[in-house]
This record gives C-alpha cells, sequence and structure tokens, in this order.
C-alpha cells in the first residue's frame, strides 16, 4: 500500500475539518474533548512521531500553537507537513523508535495513517457527518490486523486489561476473511460480522459491537 500517500491525502481531509468546523463541538468519542481539543492531540501525535524516527527516542514534545483557528489549523498542517517530509526522506526499512515489534520507519506510515484515519472519523463525528466517513475494505482489514497484532497485545502485556475470555473471531462480510482475539481463551467463542470498516470502528470503540461478542468485548479493553 502506498502508505504516504494515503497519510497526505488522510490529513488534508482532516485539516479541512479543522479549518470549516465547530471548534467548540464535542467529539462523542472523546469525553471531554472538543473538536479543537482532538485537532491539537492529532498534531502532537504526528510530532512525536516524527521525533521518534528522527532522534530514535519516544521523549518528542512539541508546544501547542494555540486554540484560535489559524494557529491550530496552521499548527496542524505544519505537523503533517513536516512528518510526510521526514517519512518521505527516510528509507521505510530504516531503524527507528517504535512502540511496536517493528522497529522500521515503515512502521510509522501505517500507524499515523490509521491514527488519523480513526480521528478524521471523530472530527466528523463531532460535526454530525460521521455518514461521511469512508474507508476501504482492504484499509478497513489492514487496521483490524494491527488491532490484533499490535494493540490487544500490547494493552495485555501492559497490564492495563485482562485477556479476553472467549476467542472472539472477526469476520469481514465485505471481503470473506476473518481472524480470531484471544484464540486460547477458555470461554465460548463468539463472533462478530460486518464490513471490515465497520468492525474496526467497533474495535476502537466509535460505534457499539453487536450480539454475544459486545458483551465478551466489553470484558477487556482491545485498544488503548
Amino acid at each position: 500500500m502506498e502508505w504516504i500517500d494515503l497519510l497526505e491525502k488522510t490529513t488534508g481531509e482532516f485539516a479541512q475539518v479543522l479549518a470549516t468546523g465547530d471548534l467548540a463541538a464535542p467529539v462523542p468519542a472523546c469525553p471531554g474533548w472538543s473538536l479543537a481539543d482532538l485537532g491539537e492531540h492529532t498534531r502532537w501525535v504526528h510530532a512525536w512521531a516524527t521525533h521518534a524516527v528522527t532522534d530514535h527516542s519516544p521523549d518528542g514534545d512539541s508546544p501547542a500553537p494555540g486554540p484560535e483557528r489559524d494557529a491550530l489549523v496552521d499548527g496542524y498542517r505544519a505537523a503533517a507537513g513536516r512528518l510526510l517530509d521526514v517519512l518521505r526522506q527516510t528509507a521505510p526499512d530504516t531503524t527507528v523508535w517504535t512502540f511496536g515489534s517493528d522497529k522500521r520507519a515503515g512502521f510509522w506510515q501505517r500507524r499515523q495513517f490509521h491514527e488519523v484515519t480513526m480521528h478524521l472519523y471523530d472530527a466528523l463525528d463531532s460535526q454530525a457527518r460521521a455518514g461521511e466517513w469512508r474507508l476501504g475494505p482492504e484499509l478497513g482489514w489492514d487496521g483490524l490486523d494491527e488491532v490484533a497484532t499490535l494493540f490487544y497485545p500490547r494493552q495485555v502485556r501492559l497490564g492495563r486489561t485482562e485477556p479476553l475470555p472467549a476467542p472472539v473471531r472477526l469476520v469481514a462480510t465485505d471481503l470473506d476473511r476473518s481472524l480470531v482475539l484471544e484464540p486460547g481463551a477458555a470461554g465460548e467463542p463468539v463472533e462478530l460480522a460486518a464490513p471490515a470498516a465497520d468492525l474496526l470502528l467497533m474495535l476502537w470503540g466509535r460505534v457499539p459491537a453487536t450480539g454475544p461478542a459486545a458483551a465478551v468485548l466489553a470484558q477487556a479493553k482491545v485498544t488503548s
């Protein structure tokens, strides 16, 4: 996948919502946050990821440009642009700091795309425009794979959650693919079937899961 091109497109869409939306509107999936708060968070994450690539360290920080629209939007676009420039200039197999087992710069191409994609959903949702969010089946499936192989195991490893009490089979109905979270769990297996992008929204807590799987997923924090 052309991650950098996808990242450039999605950061541009996110910036456009910041430039035109109601910055005071609450973000349903992020209690206590406004669209302005979401914009600053995503700006900071882009700058932090850039530091991880350039300085091989998780200790990056950057001051907020300010909550006014011009400062916020300009600050976001600058951070996204700097991230894109650094990722373009760094070979994907270059060793960098990451929080996953994959220690290559390509990790950040994929991770930052999924980061801003989910927050684009949040930004649109804050403006009652969530129906405009689009994610193709293959990208939705890749996001599910990231949750299954990176975020969920990390949550368990760091002691942020207990393992799921039963295997959860995720079935992407638009791809005829499936994967299982916690296949060795002792409980009765459950299934959650939906288009890949909808499954991704469910795992990230943006929309509710349905059926017996909902109760199982509610017993563990699958994502951070």
